[in-house]
């Protein structure tokens, strides 16, 4: 009877993400009925495979007879969930982008280097990197973003037009997910990385999202970097005024660096031949 239970709940999982659209900007990682046991689940003793627990309790009691997730099943539904911010943030495009591969040697970029691989240590408050274009902030918004999946912690890197565009498109008929689902995987998400804030679209409806979702992290303190290639004074004054608040705490960095994009060539570079590897060394700092 217990195993029927068990085999009838994985069923009903099953049919569940069934249903579930296959590409999503939010998807419901954190939905009990939204993953089931895949062929590839490897055997655990405490569940045997099955994934779900019936906690022993008397009966009557709060909980009697309900499953609850085996923790495989919780690192199971942990290692999705890093793997889809991973896609969502398109880290991919941004693999030659780490710290390692940083040149902090250009003048005007030491400090900002520091501040950010400190924060990738211990992502806690929020860190504003602000510069004109090509000075480096992007770059190293993405090397954040590489530490904490590397140390398998949660984290969003978008781009803040594109991601007003995501929010935009929830309105349409044709839209798989609701404009709740994407604002709320969002402006939930532990480590958010928000890249070119303030070249957005500067409508009030843009203006009012993005101080919503700034401002919810802001009150519940989640760590928070922006990059952005405009001065303090010029975004959101409700925005730039929670940017200095050192209770959260705040970092801001202003870079100083020129446009690596507008680098001279040396001789031996205009006139030697590029090899793959050696094109992508000359597109570290290209952010």
């Amino acid at each position: 009877m217990k195993r029927a239970c068990l085999h009838q709940s994985r069923a009903v999982e099953r049919e569940a993400h069934e249903e579930m659209p296959e590409r999503a900007f939010a998807p419901s990682i954190d939905d009990d009925a939204t993953w089931s046991d895949g062929p590839d689940t490897p055997h655990c003793a405490a569940c045997e495979g099955i994934g779900w627990l019936r906690p022993k309790l008397p009966v009557g009691a709060p909980g009697y007879n309900q499953l609850i997730p085996c923790a495989c099943t919780t690192i199971r539904r942990a290692r999705r969930r890093l793997a889809q911010l991973q896609e969502l943030s398109h880290i991919d495009a941004f693999q030659a982008q780490t710290f390692a591969t940083f040149n902090r040697l250009v003048p005007g970029l030491q400090v900002a280097y520091q501040r950010a691989r400190t924060f990738a240590q211990n992502p806690t408050g929020w860190l504003t990197l602000l510069g004109p274009c090509g000075c480096g902030k992007t770059h190293l918004a993405a090397a954040i973003a590489h530490a904490a999946f590397a140390a398998e912690q949660p984290a969003l890197l978008v781009v803040v037009p594109d991601l007003l565009d995501h929010l935009r498109a929830t309105y349409s008929p044709t839209s798989t997910v609701s404009y709740d689902q994407v604002f709320t995987h969002v402006r939930e998400v532990e480590l958010l990385i928000l890249d070119d804030l303030g070249t957005e679209s500067a409508t009030p409806w843009a203006r009012e999202k993005m101080y919503q979702l700034i401002n919810h992290r802001y009150n519940h303190r989640l760590a928070t970097v922006f990059t952005s290639n405009i001065r303090l004074e010029q975004l959101d004054p409700r925005v730039a005024s929670r940017m200095h608040d050192p209770a959260l705490p705040a970092c801001i960095v202003t870079i100083q660096a020129q446009d690596y994009r507008r680098r001279p060539l040396t001789p031996d570079q205009r006139h030697r031949p590029t090899t793959p590897d050696e094109g992508a060394q000359g597109c570290l700092n290209k952010r």
